[in-house]
């Protein structure tokens, strides 16, 4: 029935609608509006049942990835690591994961309240959020017109540091603020400050506050002043800029700052202040450079696999050589900083080693203290034309001569139509030619010809680790290696022809000096045989008197490499060696931006100069060791074909005999579209330290348990007979 409308101005004097007495409009029929309300408040009930069990849920998916937080402040001593360089000197001390748990009360006073007074003044306030801070934070940001001061609480650095990956996102940020919270229920202020303290980044590669009363003032954290626990306390904002290494004027100015925020909060009075600001503390030499923490990070990953679960603290002595690495890391910074803005180019790695894999230095990146990322490790970028020594070899092993001819122009391989740079050709070219050139027709045709599962396998066998996609634009250096990835594969052509498994530590040996590892020496053995080596070197050497590398030449000393540009200039390479290192340098962006034209033989080649030139100053000038090795005489080279294009180079009247089949006469037609084949993964081999299995992969090496199953050896097919009968017939006529 439907609902008639009030008469208006009659005003019961009770029983109406609301009851009481209380004046209201009377109805004709009682109202359903009593039942529709407790309708409401019902579905409203169940709509906050349902959203609590749904925030709960988001609560849940957020906790349920967190890591334990049990045992924070336990203290595990096999877990503390200090390394050594070559020379015996010390490169950094971490553990537990930065060292033994220093406690607050143990420390001064002052130590503390430096930190709460200049990071967190709420800190014993508030529950792990400070939402005045923030508040305040935001008006001074929206003031400013730019972020000019920050809202985290010391419990939410505590757990950025502790758990979470240096990323600017909204879950990133939703997670610190659960985590503090979850940290804050958890532990008490004090032992939320302990943790703190003794976990936080103080810049140069320091974690903790006893390292970094070690490292910056040569004593242990209890025996800090006023002013050296202002100086800790102020570098934690901008680590890089802060800490006394960088710039005692800054620190001491930062430390001032400091200072005045404990006065004005009531830790320290007027006259601590003013003698504390006006004190000169002796800031302590260091041996280690800002950048080893590239390669500490790199070591410490790769102790367990060695040492186990250790029950001493640990000193390991590695492979790094802190004078090179200091070289290192001023070339390539020196270099991004005249270049870099012109090019576009904001990153760069650098990694040197031995002939043998040892890493002398390692550089992951401009400022550790502004990125930890390593990117001569972790970072997986297209080589380019950097790859080609592989796709040479591979032609070399299947029957060619560095003389061979091949025709430089356009080819198409089914509907990619790869193109030289800049779409310049030469027609025909030899192969030791196009290599120093950098010719994509020629290292496409090669790889078209003997395959690319065979370049992918010849490159994995040379010691590169991680996936190769066999596919025809392998050719050019599409599939993603790290820089210690490709410098790597190098050796082998630098060091006669053996391949090797880079390595960073030596030996690990205990607090008390029991040796629980060293090193006793392995590698893959010979993988390139002399006669293609000594072409290989010859070939790459070119690419640095009269190709795309001559801005890498160290004058008179011998060097060899290749140059590698990726697509859009993306990437940008050179990777070289002399008779006593391999050393690979790469340049570009975090984001992959295009960079402006910038290519291998440019920024990348000077680096690797300047590095070069103070690396090997004091060493004597001697042949690349690949160069010394003499081939077997060789046959007259075959002619290479490519399809529309002129033959050439037949001797007079000389019919065009086909070859064998490991000496093709013609390259596979440009536009035959090749099967497809999988990416191939890395090798597995015996390992010679533990017997069990290891595989290559990405900055070393995995151990695999297990036996190795024995093999019974490969039957010889027609063809290999063939091949070794008329190698035979060749040395003896």
């Amino acid at each position: 029935m439907a609902r008639k409308d009030p008469k208006i101005g009659n005003w019961p004097a009770s029983g109406s609608y609301y009851g009481g007495g209380r004046a209201a409009f009377e109805f004709d029929e009682e109202p359903a509006r009593p039942r529709r309300r407790s309708m409401a408040r019902a579905a409203m009930f169940i709509g906050l049942i349902w959203a609590g069990l749904a925030g709960a849920a988001v609560l849940y998916a957020f906790i349920a990835d967190f890591p334990d937080s049990a045992n924070l402040l336990a203290y595990d001593p096999g877990k503390d690591v200090t390394l050594v360089d070559v020379q015996g000197r010390t490169i950094a001390r971490r553990g537990n994961d930065q060292g033994q748990i220093v406690a607050l009360d143990a420390l001064p006073t002052y130590v503390g309240n430096a930190f709460i007074a200049v990071e967190d003044r709420r800190f014993r306030y508030h529950f792990g959020i400070d939402l005045w801070g923030l508040a305040r934070a935001t008006v001074a940001n929206i003031s400013a017109g730019g972020f000019v001061q920050g809202g985290s609480t010391l419990s939410q650095q505590l757990a950025k540091n502790l758990f979470l990956k240096p990323e600017r996102t909204l879950k990133r940020k939703l997670d610190e603020a659960i985590l503090a919270l979850y940290i804050e229920h958890r532990y008490t202020k004090d032992e939320i400050l302990t943790l703190y303290l003794n976990r936080v980044y103080f810049g140069g590669g320091v974690y903790g506050i006893e390292a970094a009363a070690e490292r910056f003032f040569n004593k242990p954290a209890k025996e800090l002043t006023l002013t050296e626990a202002a100086i800790l306390a102020g570098s934690v904002k901008a680590p890089s800029r802060y800490n006394p290494d960088a710039s005692v004027e800054a620190a001491m100015a930062r430390a001032g700052l400091v200072l005045s925020a404990m006065s004005d909060q009531g830790y320290i009075g007027e006259t601590q202040r003013e003698k504390a600001a006006t004190a000169k503390p002796k800031v302590a030499l260091r041996s280690a450079t800002p950048g080893a923490g590239y390669f500490v990070d790199y070591a410490v990953s790769l102790v367990p696999s060695f040492a186990g679960k250790a029950k001493e603290r640990l000193i390991v002595d590695t492979t790094l050589d802190l004078d090179l690495q200091k070289t290192a890391e001023r070339a390539l910074d020196a270099g991004l900083a005249k270049d870099g803005k012109a090019l576009a180019a904001s990153q760069g790695a650098l990694v040197s080693m031995t002939l043998d894999g040892a890493v002398r230095a390692l550089v992951g990146g401009r400022n550790y203290d502004e990125s930890q990322f390593n990117r001569a490790v972790d970072a997986k970028r297209q080589p380019g034309s950097a790859f080609k020594p592989f796709v040479y070899l591979a032609a070399l092993e299947n029957g060619h001569r560095p003389s061979d001819e091949v025709f430089d122009g356009p080819i198409t391989i089914g509907d990619w139509q790869p193109e030289n740079y800049e779409g310049s050709y030469e027609g025909t070219i030899t192969l030791a030619h196009a290599l120093a050139r950098s010719s994509n027709s020629a290292s496409v045709q090669l790889t078209n010809e003997v395959g690319a599962e065979t370049v992918a396998r010849i490159a994995h066998r040379l010691g590169v680790a991680g996936e190769l996609q066999a596919v025809p634009s392998l050719a050019l250096g599409t599939s993603e290696l790290s820089p210690l990835d490709l410098t790597t594969g190098y050796a082998a052509f630098a060091n006669g022809g053996d391949g090797v498994i880079p390595y960073a530590i030596v030996r690990i040996r205990t607090g008390s000096g029991k040796v629980i590892y060293e090193r006793k020496g392995s590698g893959l053995g010979r993988v390139i045989e002399p006669r293609n080596e000594a072409d290989m070197v010859a070939m790459m050497a070119g690419t640095v008197t009269e190709g795309t590398g001559r801005a890498a030449s160290l004058g008179a000393r011998p060097v060899a490499g290749k140059t590698g540009t990726s697509q859009s200039y993306r990437d940008a390479w050179f990777v070289g060696f002399t008779a006593n290192h391999i050393t690979g340098v790469w340049i570009g962006n975090d984001s992959g931006a295009p960079m402006k034209k910038a290519t291998g033989g440019g920024l990348p080649a000077r680096i690797f100069k300047a590095y070069m030139l103070k690396a090997e100053e004091k060493l004597p000038v001697t042949p690349l060791i690949g160069a010394g090795l003499a081939p077997p005489e060789e046959p007259p080279p075959a002619v290479l074909l490519q399809v529309d294009a002129p033959v050439v180079g037949l001797p007079p009247e000389a019919p065009a005999v086909p070859m064998p089949e490991q000496r093709p006469a013609f390259i596979a037609p440009a536009n035959a579209a090749p099967a497809p084949a999988p990416a191939l993964p890395a090798p597995v081999r015996e390992d010679l330290v533990s017997g069990g299995q290891e595989q290559l992969v990405s900055g070393g090496r995995q151990v695999v348990q297990g036996e190795v199953p024995a093999q019974a050896p490969a039957e010889r097919t027609d063809k290999e007979l063939i091949d070794a009968f008329e190698n035979l017939l060749d040395r003896l006529f």
